[in-house]
């Protein structure tokens, strides 16, 4: 038998497979197939078991990645899921959307050359195949300890506050506007990178849990926050960030500009069978340009390559080497037939009664700015225009509280994001002693995982702040 210590270097990683070009273009399911338990092993068995895990310190959540790949590797997969649920309250969703080439996998200690184990893959398969053999969060040992906690936003933080706080025995209430849970995991993100079958399930678990969950319900329209304050021991909001960022350059307001989340949105409650607000933009045989190269960006890509366009050209300011977006989004941009063009800034949108095209001027990369990031510098005499038929604005997202803040003393910081202390007991609280907050609308927009470990640690805060031991 070989040497489990070697099987590195006798197994390649190798990822799930994905569906062909043709096929996925024509269809919005996700592109990859799960793994078998055969291929599970196998690729988990990879793992060299580093004795300081630079994967688990890479993940935002900090999962005990190595233990739970041993785990799969020995055919323990009710015991691996187990283990994943301790540290994310949303591991099979973390594994389908999650930049790894960024974080975990990134870190790997074959990824200099051998190929990172495919922890993403691994992560997802044991949440997956574990529900479909019968698994459920045990939750026998837990007593309730009569209080309650209300939760508004039922997206990735909301969830995971609401997961711990099950587990402690506190009655977790979460109110959402939207019609079905998961927020923009349900309503943002392609269903070809996330189907929500998938978050339906998440669901239904969390529901068996003892989590109530209140839909159709806007907090301060249906439902006043002073009546939560009144009948929860405590409040969580986890509502995310909604305001987009403009490009602040004339043409943005013609007919054929178009948000990016609204945009999505539109496109994603088309697929559920929902009513769309607003109407529904199809791209259909259409030049379009998307402005971004972040993640929400390749999701208008690829979403528009499905509605049928004629062309989609994707422009970012930087080179590829500094795109934020995820190296696999962007790799199956490109495949899907998306265009890039980098080191391209728009300055203007063109068109009379609506958009005929975008002015864009070449960039180099300056010296770092505050953040490190190299600064893209305009090159004189060097504008273009190209032409488009529809533009999506995907440069960013922006906090977008509510008035009903200020009413009841929840301070902002000088950006619109929710102050919350950072260190302490209770950690995430915020200047009103009963409410707690985390995710995007804390730190800005930013990763699923990473709103997950904060809806996780304001848990924590609140099971403190009620004087309540933390499992």
């Amino acid at each position: 038998m070989a040497d489990h210590h070697l099987q590195f270097l006798e197994v390649p990683r190798k990822d799930p497979e994905k569906l062909p070009v043709e096929e996925r273009i024509v269809k919005f399911r996700e592109i990859y197939a799960p793994y078998d338990p055969a291929a599970a092993a196998q690729q988990a068995g990879r793992c060299l078991s580093c004795g300081n895990p630079f994967c688990e310190w890479k993940c935002p959540v900090h999962n005990y990645i190595p233990n739970w790949l041993n785990l799969i590797a020995a055919g323990k997969l009710f015991e691996a899921a187990e283990l994943s649920h301790q540290t994310n309250s949303l591991p099979e969703m973390c594994g389908r959307i999650c930049p790894q080439d960024r974080l975990c996998e990134g870190a790997c200690t074959l990824n200099d050359g051998l190929g990172a184990v495919s922890i993403g893959s691994i992560e997802k398969y044991i949440t997956d195949e574990a529900l479909k053999q019968g698994w459920k969060p045990d939750l026998s040992h837990v007593r309730p300890t009569g209080r309650r906690v209300a939760i508004v936003g039922a997206g990735p933080a909301g969830l995971a506050c609401a997961d711990v706080l099950a587990r402690n025995g506190v009655r977790a209430v979460v109110y959402d506007r939207y019609p079905r849970i998961g927020g923009l995991l349900t309503f943002g993100i392609p269903p070809f990178k996330l189907e929500k079958e998938v978050v339906e399930k998440r669901r239904e678990i969390m529901e068996g849990m003892g989590v109530e969950f209140r839909l159709n319900v806007e907090v301060g329209r249906d439902v006043e926050f002073a009546g939560l304050l009144d009948d929860y021991d405590a409040v969580f909001l986890g509502m995310g960030t909604y305001g987009y960022v403009k490009g602040g350059f004339a043409g943005e307001d013609l007919p054929g500009v178009h948000e990016a989340l609204p945009y999505l949105v539109s496109n994603i409650r088309r697929e559920l069978g929902l009513d769309v607000d607003g109407g529904f933009v199809d791209l259909r045989d259409q030049q379009v340009v998307v402005l971004g190269g972040g993640d929400t960006g390749m999701d208008c890509n690829r979403t528009a390559i499905r509605q049928g366009a004629a062309s989609v050209t994707c422009t970012y300011r930087r080179d590829e080497a500094n795109m934020p977006g995820s190296r696999r989004d962007y790799k199956n941009s490109r495949e899907e037939g998306v265009t890039f063009l980098f080191n391209r800034q728009p300055v203007e949108i063109v068109g009379t009664d609506r958009v005929q095209g975008v002015k864009l001027v070449e960039t180099r990369l300056g010296p770092p700015d505050a953040r490190g990031r190299r600064t893209p510098e305009v090159v004189p005499g060097t504008e273009e225009t190209i032409p488009a038929d529809a533009v999506i604005v995907a440069f960013g997202f922006l906090p977008s509280p509510p008035a009903w803040f200020a009413d009841h003393g929840i301070a902002l910081q000088p950006n619109g994001r929710v102050r919350v202390a950072s260190a302490g007991v209770a950690r995430f609280q915020t200047t009103h002693p009963k409410v707690f907050a985390g995710g995007d609308m804390v730190r800005g927009s930013d990763l699923v995982v990473t709103a997950v470990f904060e809806g996780r640690q304001a848990a924590l805060g609140i099971l403190a702040h009620l004087g309540l031991q933390s499992e």
